[in-house]
């Protein structure tokens, strides 16, 4: 026990020392109203919901019950992992991925209906937090209308066939054979994209999105359509599931993700790296950042369903590395059932 008091007190030093720099010119987090960071966002948190595991019902119905506790947390964001059809061809497991899209404009009927989700979010905001969205750019379902009515809208082999998602640095699959690739050098598919996002800020009123493997999508989309969103919603928030500088230094996200200190951290907790490893991070990260900010983790979906949980990968320094996240430079996140001590894979 005094070794752990020891190390979480020494983790806060390193964590105070580094939030007291003063030089302005290496800051990440930019100055209210700046490009791509909604003033709302200046000083939130966030927190994944899990609509599918949250209850035993999995709904949306049985997930509005829960909105007066986390507005007690003092909640800021309610970050909704995709509530979209399911595709049926090529479904992994008996329920499917939520990342394998059968239609952007419409809600999976195992969660509920679009006016269900419409009536939660005019909910959420009188309670006076905001609502992303999970949103899935890079691929859609085998079983999307445009597999068969703009088949040139995916990426397609020598032989004409439609193929799922490959890696850029080795040309193999990412194994993701449950959602075909799109063609981002069709303009038409772009464009159809672009409304689909006008549609849930415009027509549901969600107030931005979080981006999946954004980095696997062109910069050149992103150029053409956030500025476009703007339009509709100069507040729109963009998350990127990326941890790519262009994203943020152009102003076209508000966040990105911290992998790299969430590494860090794990690293440190197993003693494979020095807390002094901290002040390194930071200014390797200044370095290449000079705008927004990063969302800071000990969980999220993808790492605690396929690299463990939060003791799987923390041990005794849960604690203090949680504290860490909610303390550092950046946007903390909470995923469903953590506050709660959640510690078994979903």
């Amino acid at each position: 026990m005094k070794k752990l008091l020891f190390f979480i007190a020494f983790l806060f030093l390193a964590v105070f020392f580094s939030a007291c720099r003063k030089d302005s010119k290496t800051e990440t987090t930019a100055p209210t109203g700046a490009l791509g960071i909604p003033e709302w966002a200046q000083n939130s948190n966030i927190y994944e919901v899990n609509v599918r595991q949250y209850t035993p019902p999995g709904t949306l119905a049985a997930f509005r019950a829960h909105l007066p506790r986390l507005k007690s947390m003092n909640v800021g964001i309610l970050w909704f992992m995709p509530i979209y059809p399911i595709s049926e061809i090529k479904r992994k497991g008996a329920l499917g991925s939520y990342y394998a899209v059968s239609d952007y404009r419409a809600v999976n009927p195992d969660l509920g209906t679009l006016e269900e989700f419409k009536a939660l979010v005019e909910e959420i905001h009188s309670l006076g937090m905001k609502v992303i969205l999970d949103w899935v750019p890079n691929h859609t379902g085998w079983d999307h209308a445009w597999i068969k009515a703009h088949p040139d809208y995916y990426t397609q082999n020598a032989q004409g066939e439609i193929v799922d998602p490959q890696d850029p640095k080795t040309g193999k699959s990412f194994g993701w054979t449950d959602v075909a690739d799109l063609n981002y050098d069709n303009a038409n598919m772009r464009a159809e994209m672009t409304e689909a996002l006008l549609f849930w800020l415009n027509e549901v009123g969600v107030d931005g999105f979080r981006m999946d493997v954004a980095e696997q999508v062109p910069m050149a989309f992103w150029q053409e359509c956030v500025p476009k969103l703007r339009e509709a919603r100069p507040d729109v928030f963009m998350l990127a599931e990326a941890e790519f500088p262009p994203h943020r230094n152009e102003g076209l996200f508000a966040m990105s993700y911290g992998w790299s200190f969430h590494q860090l951290m794990k690293e440190i907790a197993q003693g494979k790296k020095p807390v002094s490893a901290i002040d390194e991070w930071y200014k390797n990260d200044r370095a290449q950042f000079t705008s927004g900010y990063h969302m800071h983790f000990t969980a999220n979906h993808d790492e605690n369903s396929w690299n463990g949980t939060e003791e799987e990968s923390f041990g005794k320094a849960i604690d203090a590395m949680a504290v860490l996240a909610f303390t550092y430079d950046g946007m903390p996140l909470i995923y469903s059932g953590q506050e709660a001590g959640l510690n078994k894979r979903l």
